[in-house]
């Protein structure tokens, strides 16, 4: 087998024993009977166990390169809704692992851990404007792609609801997430940007609320 393909064999086999067990109850022996190879094979391409589980976590957190890729010259929804769908795929077929990985992030303890969730949040963000045709926006495009990292919360939130509580089909997943993409990039960008400069109106006091605009004088 090649190198690629055995390297891919392997992580497999950890990214379902990582999902389905906790950490400490996986050995490197474990995932290596699992894969079919050696131990020793599996130390050559990663190392210890803790290089491997942070490439299991940083394969299941970092949006893959297939979710946006030729995507055709259509309109930005049906391209959302095409990411979408495959990022769906993706998080249904590692379903436990997806799960491990964004407990992780919760937890918050981990700088290793926290680097690829970061580094994780900038690639799918950089997926999303691919598909919404906005990677030359320059005007504003801090607040662009803060916004969409924030919706990665949500997201995450939002996968939960089905996996977990059941509260959500992948339907429903599939609808909330195409469309708060596209309202984040075509309403609420625009009125961001649009709004810049413009001093807003300090909220009123009790005294205001009770007497109106205009007080007796």
């Amino acid at each position: 087998m090649e190198p690629d393909a055995r390297r891919a064999e392997i992580l497999g086999a950890a990214r379902g024993l990582f999902g389905a067990r906790s950490y400490g109850t996986v050995s490197l022996a474990d995932i290596a009977a699992e894969a079919g190879v050696t131990r020793a094979l599996v130390s050559h391409y990663f190392g210890g166990k803790r290089q491997l589980y942070l490439e299991v976590v940083r394969q299941m957190m970092v949006v893959p390169a297939s979710v946006s890729a030729r995507l055709p010259p259509i309109g930005a929804e049906e391209r959302v809704a095409i990411c979408v769908d495959r990022w769906l795929e993706v998080v249904e077929r590692n379903r436990e692992m997806w799960l491990s990985a964004i407990g992780l992030e919760a937890l918050g303890d981990d700088p290793e851990i926290d680097r690829i969730m970061l580094e994780a949040d900038e690639i799918a963000t950089d997926r999303i404007l691919e598909a919404v045709m906005m990677t030359d926006v320059t005007d504003g495009r801090q607040k662009l792609r803060a916004m969409i990292r924030a919706h990665s919360g949500m997201l995450k939130a939002a996968s939960r609801e089905w996996l977990v509580r059941g509260t959500l089909g992948r339907g429903d997943l599939h609808v909330m997430l195409t469309r708060t993409v596209l309202h984040l990039v075509h309403t609420v960008f625009p009125a961001l940007r649009d709004d810049r400069g413009h001093p807003r109106a300090p909220a009123p006091g009790p005294a205001q609320e009770r007497e109106g605009p205009y007080p007796d004088s």
